[in-house]
Parts: structure tokens; sequence; C-alpha cells
């Protein structure tokens, strides 16, 4: 129970009011003061004092100030009278309790309303400075397209300069050209004269030959200027080419599909798909299917497959009849463990490495191994030992193949390979 404080001391005047309210030592840092326009608390425990005001006080102008131990307060009258007491008399507990809560609701009102026109202000700040933003950022832009407007005049200017410069340059030439033809004319005419006076001079001096003999002049006739040969008549040019000879007997000759397989490898040569977004930031050579596969195979063979991969897809974009680019992927992709891709890439190489001659069997092997290899990682191992096999039938002297067919057949069998 906080002990009420009645040894304070007060004054006053028409306006105003002052009130001391000793502190009794109590630490400034622990009083509180709550004040309206008919309530004044003061609460420093253990003590508490409270005064229920004669008369309407202006609370936002009145002034407390603390200091030696006391509380000086400065309350200004809302009406300039004279008040008989400092506090309302004959007021019981009810009316107290009223008293306060009015004057709590009061402060929170004010609270609120002074939270809501500090949130208004700063929203108005806010406002303002974002309008003010907008401008400076607008006159920036402004001022950039500006600066962008002018270097796009001055750099239209200075390539008219250019193109005039260059117009006048070629006029130049072209002038100088034709003073150079003007007088390389000029100068065959004066040679053309001089010739013919130099044959005039010969021609008289033959004439004046001694006496006796019947001398001719052989110069009778006026020279004549050379003439322009007549057009060549028309013709045609035959050309026949060495045929081809396959080193095989006659019996063994695949000259049919050796035909057939250069038929199509002249197609694959001349099947160029030009129409790929990605072409246009491209080199020229690097539109090369070629190229991209010798790049493709440098990749590789830094055992950089996913950039090999790319390589070989643009090349195959490019052209899909060529079987290396499929040969070469099919690889990458066994090397990434792409095991089904590695098959389809086999398997389409294999398709366009027919007919089966011999300019393409060494690829067709690769094919063969590359593809059962495949398989045997996916532990099909039958049908990894046919693509083994179909291999040795192409190269069957190979030894690494036939080693490999054979652990492929101990696996089948469920033996081990002895070492």
């Amino acid at each position: 129970m906080p002990l009420q404080v009645s040894d304070y001391s007060w004054q006053q005047t028409k306006t105003a009011v002052f009130l001391s309210l000793p502190l009794k030592g109590v630490c400034v840092r622990d009083t509180d003061v709550f004040c309206t326009e008919n309530y004044l608390k003061v609460n420093f425990p253990p003590f508490l004092f409270e005064a229920f005001l004669y008369a309407p006080i202006d609370d936002e102008s009145s002034k407390a100030k603390i200091g030696n131990d006391t509380i000086v307060f400065t309350l200004y009258k809302k009406e300039a009278a004279m008040w008989e007491t400092l506090s309302v008399t004959g007021v019981d507990k009810e009316m107290m309790q009223r008293i306060r809560e009015k004057s709590i609701l009061q402060a929170q009102e004010r609270a609120k309303e002074a939270t809501e026109a500090k949130a208004a202000a700063k929203r108005e700040d806010q406002k303002y400075a974002l309008s003010v933003m907008m401008k400076i950022e607008e006159e920036e832009r402004k001022k950039i397209e500006d600066m962008k407007e002018n270097e796009r005049i001055k750099a239209t200017k200075e390539l008219e300069a250019w193109k005039e410069c260059q117009r006048k340059a070629e006029e130049q030439k072209k002038i100088q050209k034709e003073e150079k033809l003007c007088q390389k004319e000029k100068q065959i005419k004066e040679e053309r004269k001089q010739l013919k006076y130099k044959l005039t001079r010969n021609s008289a001096s033959r004439n004046l030959a001694p006496k006796g003999r019947n001398s001719e002049n052989i110069f009778t006739e006026k020279l004549k200027e050379d003439s322009i040969p007549a057009p060549r008549s028309v013709g045609s040019i035959k050309i026949n080419f060495t045929p081809r000879v396959f080193p095989t007997a006659l019996r063994e000759s695949q000259v049919a599909e050796e035909e057939e397989w250069l038929h199509k490898q002249a197609e694959a040569r001349r099947a160029m798909n030009t129409d790929i977004p990605e072409l246009c930031d491209l080199k020229e050579e690097e539109k090369n299917p070629e190229w991209l596969k010798d790049k493709g195979n440098k990749l590789f063979a830094t055992e950089n497959y996913l950039a090999a991969i790319n390589a070989y897809n643009l090349a195959i974009r490019l052209n899909n009849k060529m079987p290396l680019l499929y040969l070469n992927r099919a690889a990458c992709h066994l090397k990434l463990k792409n095991l089904h891709k590695a098959i389809e890439d086999s398997s389409k190489a294999l398709e366009l490495l027919m007919p089966p001659v011999t300019d393409n069997a060494n690829a067709r092997m690769k094919a063969h191994v590359r593809r059962g290899t495949a398989f045997c990682q996916l532990e099909l191992y039958v049908e990894g030992l046919q693509d083994y096999e179909a291999a040795l039938k192409i190269d069957p002297s190979n030894k690494i193949v036939q080693i490999d067919a054979e652990k492929i057949r101990n696996v089948i069998q469920g033996t081990e390979l002895k070492s």
C-alpha cells in the first residue's frame, strides 16, 4: 500500500499554479508523473501523490522540473481565475475512480492521436521523399537520354563526314585513273606516230638504191592498224576420269557396295542444315561439321566430355548423315555413363555405316565394341557378347577385343577368368 504524500506546498496566480512536491530521498529515475487536465499523479515508490484538480489545466503546455530532491510543477489554467483549493473537496472513492479512468482514457486517446499524427507525418515525409527521388531519377534519365541523343547525333555526323571523305577519295581516285588512262592513250599515239615516221624514212632510204638494179618499194602500201581477231567458234570439251580400281579380287569384288558407300559419303558432305538459330553467332569455320568434329575430338582428348558432346550435337544438327559424329558422341556418353544414349548413338552409326565395305570396317568395329561395352555395363551380357562377336568378325586379329569377349563369356557361364 503506497504512502500518500501530504507535505506539499502550492501557490497560484490567475493564470498558473505552482506546486512543489518533495521526493523524500527517492531516486529521480524511479519517479513517474501522470497529468491530465483534471488529474495529477506522481508515483515515486513507496510514496504516491494524487491531486483531483479544482479546475481544468492546459496539460500540454504545463511543465515539471525535478531537482534538489523536489519536483516543481507549473500548471497553466485554462480559465483565468483564482482557485479556492488545489484539489476538489468532497470527492468520494467512486468519483475518484471515475476521474482516474477518464484521465487514463484521455491520455490513451491523445497518445493514439499523437501516434496517428506521427504515422501520417511519416507517410507524408516518405511520399515527399519518394516524389523527390522520382523527380531526381527522371532528371537523371532525361540527362542520360540527352547524352545518348547527343552522342548519336555526333556519331551520325562523324559517319556522314567519313562517308563524304570516302566519296571524295573515290572520286579523286577515279579522276586520277582517268588521267592515267588519257596519258597512256596519248603515249601510245605518240609511239605509233614515231613508228610510222621511222617506217617512212626506212622506205625512202630503200628507194635510193644503186643504179642497174631494179629496186622495188616494198612499203608502198599504207600501214594498217592492228585488227581485232574474230571470235572463237563454239565447241564442247569432253573430260574423261580414270575409273576407280579396287584392290580386291574380281570374285570378291565389292565394287557396287564401294560405289554406294562413296555416293552416301558424298551426299552426307552436301547435306547441310543452315536453318539453325545458333549459326548467326558462329564464325564461318565453326559452321563446318568437319571442323566441329575435330573440335570435339580435341575436347575428348582433354577429358572435357560435356563440351565435346556439345560440339558433336551442333555438328549433327548441321549434318545428320555423318556416322563418325554419332560414333564419337557414343564414346563421350560411355565416359559419362550415359549408357542408353551410348547404345542409341552406336546403333545410329551402324545404320549409317551401310553397306559394309573395307573403307568403313574400322568404324563398324568400334561401333560394335562401344555398343557392346554399354550393354555389359547395363549387365546385358548376352547382347554385349553379340556385339563383340560382330566386331571380331570384322577384325579377327584384334587381341583386345578377343580378351574382352572371353571375359564376357566367362561372366555369362558363371566362371572367372584366370589371371
